[in-house]
């Protein structure tokens, strides 16, 4: 149904940026097909929170395979491709992005096939930072040794209560490192110019990402986590670029008009959730609707805010480049987690909270160890808890959650 009409009650509102969304990341996988085509342009593979701007300021085309695991799980086929990876000796257990993403790889499958791709762009390097789990270096070894090409890393420490210089300059001190190594592939030497320019791209970028989530402050929120999950390609893959700040403009301009004229995400909003943990990429369009339909908006989310790094700064690009990727949430301790999920609630005016305990990514969630027992005692705020997988729906009991949703809000509805 148009905005203009009175849309039903169990009916999501449909962002019209969604069109130039497509747009922007069709633009982008060209640009990468005609790299693998035509080999005239490097291609570098980085992790999501890897240092995507020394890249794109060397001249490569850059590809993010975890971006290529989210859609494998989006797209319903992530469980016919894992056990292909776990014959191969990898572990059920383990992320069901790598496996999910190696598995197809094995079959020589690729959702990319759909628009032209024989197969994933063909690596001339692999760059991968360790901020976010330590699976990632075994997932880019592994494509490394398949295609015979060097991969290089940063390796973050966990657990950081204190971000002391020492540790932003062990950080930044391995950036220095990697670049000579990057240079040996490169079209075009390091130029200290370029770098600082990509580092200014990409704080720009985070700043308008910072903003578009930021709306959803707003009662009622414009905009929910499920859209935000799949908005916030531009600012995985082209961070560092123009092109997410060209996007983001037209998503924030969007999304002030709709605070202007009062339109909805959930059109009769009455309960603001906080998600803490991985999509459940696979259930992304049900989950919505189901929500909507309990008149229920998830207003923010721990993963969605993990790409706004607004400590970059052109003016000491390789220091605030270390301090950004070390200030990320999933690096730092519960200590300092618990009182950054304390200041989200309050500034989105949550209600309740739901923590998804993903399978294998226990990296990302956050109740292994007690902290959905200690923030609830801190704040007072009511929470659930489900189990499933970012990528693996067998890990994911559909009528148990929606069950357990369900009753979760009608206990929001008795406290108000």
């Amino acid at each position: 149904m148009s905005e203009k009409g009175t849309p039903d009650k169990t009916e999501l509102v449909k962002l019209k940026s969604a069109g130039d969304l497509r747009n922007t990341m069709d633009a982008y996988f060209s640009r990468l097909k005609e790299a693998a085509e035509t080999r005239k342009r490097k291609i570098a593979w980085c992790t999501s929170v890897g240092p995507a701007e020394l890249l794109y300021s060397m001249g490569f085309e850059v590809y993010f395979p975890e971006n290529h695991g989210a859609m494998l799980g989006a797209g319903k086929n992530a469980d016919k491709y894992i056990p292909t990876a776990v014959a191969h000796g990898y572990s059920p257990d383990i992320c069901s992005y790598l496996t999910s993403d190696i598995g197809a790889f094995l079959q020589n499958e690729t959702p990319l096939q759909k628009s032209g791709f024989a197969s994933v762009p063909k690596p001339d390097i692999l760059v991968f930072n360790t901020n976010q789990c330590r699976e990632v270096e075994d997932w880019f070894n592994f494509y490394a040794r398949h295609f015979n090409v060097p991969v290089v890393g940063i390796h973050t420490p966990l657990s950081i209560t204190e971000l002391t210089p020492e540790i932003v300059k062990s950080v930044e001190d391995q950036y220095h490192r990697i670049i000579p190594e990057l240079g040996k592939v490169a079209d075009r030497k390091f130029d200290m110019d370029r770098f600082r320019e990509a580092v200014g791209l990409s704080h720009d970028g985070c700043v308008l990402w910072k903003e578009v989530l930021q709306k959803a402050k707003n009662i009622p929120s414009p905009i929910n986590f499920f859209d935000s999950a799949i908005h916030m390609g531009p600012i995985v893959v082209m961070r560092g670029t123009q092109h997410a700040i060209d996007y983001y403009k037209i998503l924030l301009k969007e999304l002030e008009e709709r605070v202007e004229t009062n339109i909805s995400a959930v059109p009769k909003e009455k309960f603001r959730i906080y998600w803490e943990g991985m999509p459940l990429w696979y259930k992304l369009s049900s989950m919505a609707k189901l929500f909507a339909k309990l008149d229920t908006c998830i207003v923010a989310s721990t993963y969605c805010n993990s790409w706004v790094f607004d400590d970059l700064d052109p003016a000491d690009p390789f220091g605030s480049s270390a301090l950004a990727y070390s200030k990320l949430f999933i690096v730092r301790s519960d200590t300092v987690k618990e009182q950054v999920l304390q200041q989200l609630f309050e500034d989105f005016s949550v209600q309740g909270i739901i923590y998804h305990e993903s399978k294998t990514c226990t990296r990302n969630s956050n109740n292994l160890f007690g902290m959905q027992h200690r923030l609830n005692k801190q704040t007072g705020i009511p929470y659930l808890e489900i189990n499933g997988d970012l990528n693996d729906p067998r890990c994911f009991s559909e009528e148990q959650s929606i069950i357990a949703i369900e009753t979760f809000v009608d206990q929001l509805a008795g406290r108000t």
